[in-house]
């Protein structure tokens, strides 16, 4: 028998050898969280500071704005009479700043081109002192993206290299560089707060990545960098009341700007330094739930094609309205926005592989579409004519609507009939009535189908005068109706 002394013994062994494994697991996982360096300790982010930094430059421009001043301005008496009537042009010098990143060390420099949008000087700072001047190679306004060289004089220059944003998740930690409100360089750090995001109207392509990482005004055009050290994006914008960071800051892609230096250089770049992108011909909007129910799918993904233009490669590869794009060479899109950025990211003159499905497949299969990537077309002729004579449109250049002038003037929602003002003489009568990017649409009650029509309609009023419909650029495809007598 054993006595209640050694039962004790036992019961104790027993419970210290379970108790051991835990013990040693536990051990085991408080010397696997013990920092072992002295940057975890500290928790810093100085060593990808340190790499970074020299290639964050500050962007200095001056521009030269022209405004008119009363000479009465600051005369009580005399201004109420005379007002702006006997105004006089001025010019004066402006300045302004934003930030940049060399990425490469023959001193090519990546910034936002709103940061350098009019300027006639532009001056690089490193973060070491020295400073030179840069030339503009790109200032692709749909994109904001801007591509400087820096005259170097055969110098290498520290530089960073881009990373696809793809490699990110929301949740990762992120650091910005730049230089906000001119105090000079600084790094802020935050996460990834959301990837894709699309419904913000910034610019043309609108697809960001936003970031809680403190962005202020100065910071435009400096890098999002990511843990690896590798750029992810472009800091573009902020949300803010009050101009001040709210948390809610946006950066452009690494795509987007591996795309512009691809277009760079295969020289597809216009005149004004925009980029020549490819052309598609289609109108695409998101799948909302009401339209997934409709078609029996399980949730709402891709992008509905709502109308292709006769003239669209995609049309003669086999694209339908009513289509469903689900897939831009291989990456899954998500709502129209995505595969706008999708398509923007292939090179004019590549073949665009498009996953779709309709009514008409089962629904677990796709069908792939190759679509050769054109340039806008220039169909119908654009056939410009200077309007003269006394009427409201003399003076102005009127054009044919066509994808390539469409595309040349900035139009984004053009109606199906209708000429463009494409040109305005100095001082000219027509720029009392209309600006650049106007769309007239009917004349004296005739509608207005090519410039010849609109020659013919503007040479005699009617009792009231000329009845002009118009569709300014940027009203949303609202039509106004202006009487000039």
């Amino acid at each position: 028998m054993i006595n209640s002394g050694c039962k004790n013994i036992l019961l104790t062994t027993l419970m210290v050898l379970l108790l051991c494994p835990v013990a040693a697991q536990a051990q085991n996982q408080s010397e696997a969280a013990i920092p072992s360096s002295q940057s975890a300790i500290k928790m810093s982010f100085s060593p990808l500071v340190k790499r970074l930094s020299p290639a964050v430059v500050n962007i200095y421009t001056k521009r030269v704005v022209t405004s008119r001043v009363s000479p009465f301005v600051n005369d009580p008496f005399f201004s109420q009479f005379f007002g702006g009537g006997f105004a006089i042009p001025q010019q004066r010098l402006e300045s302004s700043l934003g930030s940049g990143v060399i990425i490469s060390d023959d001193g090519m420099v990546i910034t936002n081109a709103h940061v350098i949008r009019n300027a006639s000087e532009i001056t690089v700072a490193l973060s070491d002192g020295r400073e030179f001047p840069a030339d503009v190679k790109v200032m692709d306004n749909a994109s904001d993206i801007a591509l400087l060289s820096i005259k170097a004089k055969g110098e290498k220059l520290p530089h960073a290299t881009l990373q696809p944003s793809e490699t990110l998740d929301v949740g990762d930690l992120v650091i910005a560089i730049g230089n906000p409100f001119g105090v000079g360089q600084t790094v802020t750090s935050g996460i990834v707060s959301a990837l894709a995001r699309s419904s913000l109207s910034i610019n043309d392509i609108n697809f960001f990545i936003q970031t809680d990482a403190a962005i202020n005004p100065g910071n435009s055009g400096g890098p999002l960098v990511s843990m690896d050290g590798g750029v992810v994006g472009i800091n573009s914008a902020i949300f803010s009341k009050d101009g001040g960071s709210l948390g809610i800051g946006f950066a452009i892609p690494s795509e987007m700007v591996a795309s512009v230096l691809a277009a760079y250089k295969g020289g597809q770049i216009t005149k004004d330094g925009e980029i020549k992108r490819p052309w598609i011909g289609i109108t695409a909007q998101d799948v909302t739930s009401d339209i997934a129910a409709s078609l029996g799918l399980a949730r709402p993904v891709g992008a509905l094609i709502s109308s292709l233009h006769d003239e669209s490669p995609a049309r003669k590869a086999g694209l339908r309205t009513g289509d469903i794009v689900l897939a831009v060479n291989g990456h899954k899109i998500h709502d129209a926005a995505e595969m706008r950025f999708r398509m923007a990211m292939v090179a004019l003159g590549q073949t665009s592989n498009l996953d779709i499905w309709n009514k008409d497949l089962p629904k677990d299969q796709v069908k792939t579409l190759s679509v050769q990537l054109i340039a806008p077309p220039e169909v119908p002729a654009r056939d410009e004519k200077l309007v003269g004579g006394q009427n409201p449109l003399s003076g102005a250049t009127l054009m044919n609507l066509s994808p390539a002038v469409e595309i040349e003037l900035g139009l984004k929602e053009s109606p199906d009939h209708g000429v463009v003002v494409g040109k305005l003489a100095p001082n000219a009568i027509a720029s009392r009535v209309v600006t650049i990017g106007d769309v007239i649409t009917s004349i004296n009650g005739q509608k207005i189908a090519k410039v010849e029509d609109a020659l013919d309609a503007i040479r005699t009023p009617t009792a009231k005068g000329w009845v002009l419909k118009i569709i300014s650029s940027g009203s949303g495809g609202q039509e106004r109706t202006l009487i000039v007598r």
